[in-house]
């Protein structure tokens, strides 16, 4: 036991603090400069037939720096942990990611001068592991996705680092309030457009942090615009919100990466969504490869995920003769899922038929009809 001779004086402690102070003034200066470096994302438009009077507006995130909406998360998170004294100098930065997210947190750890460490499934794409890899982070590999977590909080306290825990600080990071974050970039693009209020935001989750701050802004500024959150197969967000059973399981990962969950995470906010949409793993990778024919973006899963809950909500536009706006998000770059959606030997080994699927969508933007082969959906 020390004595109070053995403690350090104040004039120790006060230098040490000013040492971490400066060090984390200079790392938040480099996170805001990097943000500022970089303009928004481009909102583009999808033709639909002018006839119906609906507009459709592509959100791309695709063009951030890592190449993803998780660069946005990954500044928030990194924001947070230094303005909470939870990173310094010496902090090596650990998390628990299915790429993305780790592909963007390797390069604000590689932009401050840290060491990085993610837990990654071993199924994840190899395109992100090449680039976690050229941003200087390392991957440690699971087999089982359930024990990233677990694994990512040993790694944290082998290394003495910090859990970034993007599962369940994502909703809380985020202002949602403004300051730059999505929601408040959409409202602002929309500003001259004939429909400057959506009726519709349709987003993915992963983490749950993009809808809730999508939702919570919403509501903070009262905009009429409702949000559709659309989950693929084997996601515990959509059974989960139906039955408000908040600890709901499914034990199997998506085969969507970046969005559904084998449980329902912390940052999820199920009180603030108006509709929820289940989305077969096949209509989401037939939309994401019509959308690449149609326009010529490249947008990856959970985009085409994105864009069947678009479809089925202009649909329902159509039906009560409603004029208006849609926005929803192009995700990350098709670019990073050459060896799998992209791949039509990828797709038939695992059983899925986009026949049907793509049928569906080329029927629906020629004619109006929305005739998906099965598309239950739920309302809040």
């Amino acid at each position: 036991m020390s004595s109070p001779a053995d403690l350090p004086g104040p004039d120790w402690v006060e230098h040490s603090q000013a040492h971490t102070r400066a060090w984390v003034d200079e790392a938040i200066r480099k996170v805001i400069a990097d943000a500022n470096r970089s303009a928004d994302t481009h909102l583009h438009v999808f033709p639909l037939p002018p006839e119906w009077g609906i507009d459709l507006y592509l959100k791309d995130e695709s063009v951030h720096p890592t190449g993803s909406l998780k660069h946005r998360l990954a500044r928030s998170l990194f924001l947070y942990g230094l303005a909470n004294g939870w990173i310094d100098g010496d902090t090596t930065i650990v998390e628990a990611s299915s790429g993305s997210t780790a592909v963007s947190e390797a390069y604000f750890a590689q932009l401050l001068g840290l060491d990085f460490v993610t837990v990654v499934p071993r199924k994840t794409s190899p395109e992100k592991i090449e680039l976690i890899e050229r941003y200087g982070g390392r991957c440690h590999f699971v087999d089982i996705p359930a024990e990233m977590y677990p694994e990512a909080e040993r790694l944290a306290a082998e290394t003495h680092g910090h859990y970034m825990d993007q599962f369940t600080y994502a909703e809380r990071a985020t202002d949602w309030r403004g300051n730059n974050n999505i929601a408040m970039s959409i409202f602002e693009q929309m500003a001259l457009e004939r429909h400057p209020v959506p009726e519709w935001i349709v987003v993915g989750a992963g983490t749950g942090g993009t809808s809730a701050t999508i939702g919570r802004y919403l509501r903070y500024r009262r905009h009429h615009t409702r949000l559709a959150v659309v989950d693929p197969e084997n996601s515990a967000f959509f059974p989960s919100w139906v039955h408000n059973t908040p600890d709901y399981s499914t034990g199997t990962p998506s085969r969507i990466e970046g969005i559904g969950r084998p449980r329902v995470e912390p940052s999820f906010i199920p009180s603030i969504i108006d509709l929820m949409v289940p989305v077969p793993d096949a209509a989401s990778i037939a939309a994401m490869r019509h959308l690449h024919r149609v326009t010529g973006l490249s947008g990856g899963g959970s985009t085409g995920t994105n864009l069947w809950g678009v479809w089925h909500l202009v649909a329902r536009m159509l039906e009560s003769d409603i004029r208006g706006s849609v926005v929803t998000l192009i995700c990350d770059s098709g670019e990073r899922y050459g060896h799998s959606y992209y791949n039509d030997d990828w797709v038939a080994r695992r059983g899925l038929d986009l026949a049907p699927y793509t049928s569906a969508i080329e029927h629906f933007l020629a004619t109006g009809a929305w005739k998906p082969p099965h598309s239950p959906t739920h309302d809040g």
